[in-house]
């Protein structure tokens, strides 16, 4: 009975190292993706966070604020552009940007681009009203890619076709820190943190919006990528050093098991010895 009980802890042993491996595999493959997505990440918010400062400078000023591109709607539309990752075993990263999305569409007139597998397939099957479908590998999404999105996106807002524009993403704040966000990146904002009358641009406003926005929007959603792979990486790396130390409790805690079966063998085996020569004598 006790040796049957050491043959499943051994098998029991045996199974959380073999998973153990795989884990710990998926972490040094995680820690290096991170390193290069950290490094993109950075870069691509320096031109995010100039073309976002050069485009509040201009809406800030009196004929901006009387633009269409200014104008709040009634009941309006809203586009929810999700970034999530292409695959699971990221602890709660892709949960929490689809809980952050579907928390601000209830009860809205909503439409979801969905950008990473997991975003297509979740907003999918639940129904949503789908604006493309076609951004489902979030790990290639490149600068062309954003930029055609910019360009669809002004021209359905330009069209009527929707009325609001807002990007829900993971902002990587440092290894073992990302946070759920949320933008909005259509009407353009009024307010600015510099006076109207120091905002310098050449031309008609309306003729800057119109080249700009596109840029603005498409580079917005890149750099919102690029934040949300960095993030996936440190996401999964946390989550598998996490599989990682639990297996290894678990294995302590088996082989503690293993050790006192063995003992009781052991001692059952002494005792049956003892009372055979007892018996004898």
């Amino acid at each position: 009975m006790a040796g049957s009980s050491m043959n499943d802890i051994k098998a029991r042993i045996k199974s959380v190292q073999s998973t153990m491996q795989i884990t710990k595999a998926m972490e040094l493959v995680a820690t290096s993706k991170l390193r290069r997505a950290k490094e993109k990440a950075e870069s691509s918010r320096k031109y995010h966070e100039l073309l976002r400062e050069a485009i509040a400078d201009v809406s800030s000023t009196n004929e901006a604020k009387a633009s269409l591109w200014s104008e709040k709607r009634d009941d309006p539309k809203t586009l929810y552009v999700a970034v999530a990752g292409d695959r699971g075993l990221a602890g709660g990263y892709n949960s929490s940007i689809f809980k952050m999305t579907e928390a601000m569409a209830k009860g809205s007139k909503a439409a979801v681009l969905p950008i990473g597998k997991k975003a297509v397939e979740y907003f999918t099957r639940r129904g949503y009203e789908i604006f493309d479908a076609s951004n489902a590998e979030a790990a290639d999404f490149g600068v062309g890619d954003a930029m055609k999105l910019g360009a669809a996106i002004t021209d359905a807002f330009l069209d009527g076709r929707i009325d609001r524009v807002v990007l829900v993403y993971t902002r990587f704040v440092s290894m073992m820190t990302q946070l759920p966000s949320h933008e909005e990146l259509l009407p353009l904002s009024t307010e600015s943190e510099k006076d109207a009358r120091d905002a310098m641009y050449d031309g008609d406003p309306e003729e800057f919006f119109l080249n700009t926005v596109p840029q603005f929007i498409g580079g917005a959603i890149f750099s919102s990528v690029c934040e949300a792979v960095a993030s996936e990486s440190a996401s999964r790396r946390s989550a598998m050093n996490s599989a990682n130390k639990n297996a290894g409790e678990i294995i302590d805690t088996l082989m503690l098991k293993y050790n006192r079966a063995r003992q009781a063998v052991i001692t059952q085996e002494i005792t049956e010895i003892v009372s055979g020569a007892d018996a004898l004598g």
